[in-house]
């Protein structure tokens, strides 16, 4: 085998389905399938798996671009002062700087998505979070203690969503 051939089979890699770090906690699932060391930090690609009681309050990344790809079901993303429903094949892409938040849509009970970091670092998240109790989700710690090491600025809860736009 070519030495540029053996390299190139190096860099490939295939994770079945179920496969990657498997992070779960209460009100999500995720598997990692691209981390930052795959790539050499350029992006990182999480299988997302969020339950009905999925809420991720507002925040915003200094640096990371986030790029949702819905599967299955459907979830509402708040963006730029406004809520949208996205469906499956929807794909919201917020550049870094932008407040964000994320919540199950109200009768969707699951939801499977693909996200994609750029650049990677925010992989890791996931299983930090698999760590993190419920009573640390309740009091906010489960989400300030990872703020400066994942590139995350928590705001604050997501927005009450207007009972029209639903």
């Amino acid at each position: 085998m070519s030495e540029g051939l053996h390299e190139l089979n190096r860099r490939y890699s295939h994770i079945p389905p179920g496969g990657g770090q498997n992070c779960g906690w209460s009100a999500d699932h995720a598997f990692v399938k691209v981390s930052a060391a795959d790539k050499s930090g350029q992006c990182a690609l999480t299988e997302d798996n969020p339950k009905a009681n999925f809420r991720l309050g507002l925040r915003m990344h200094r640096y990371h671009a986030e790029t949702s790809f819905i599967l299955d079901g459907s979830t509402d993303f708040f963006v730029y002062g406004e809520w949208m429903t996205t469906e499956s094949e929807g794909c919201p892409r917020v550049p870094p700087g932008i407040e964000r938040a994320c919540v199950q849509t109200e009768g969707c009970s699951a939801a499977r998505m693909l996200m994609i970091f750029q650049p990677s670092g925010f992989d890791q998240f996931p299983a930090q979070l698999a760590q993190t109790t419920d009573a640390d989700f309740e009091d906010g710690a489960g989400m300030r203690a990872p703020e400066g090491k994942f590139d995350i600025i928590n705001i604050g809860p997501a927005p009450s969503r207007p009972q029209q736009e639903r």
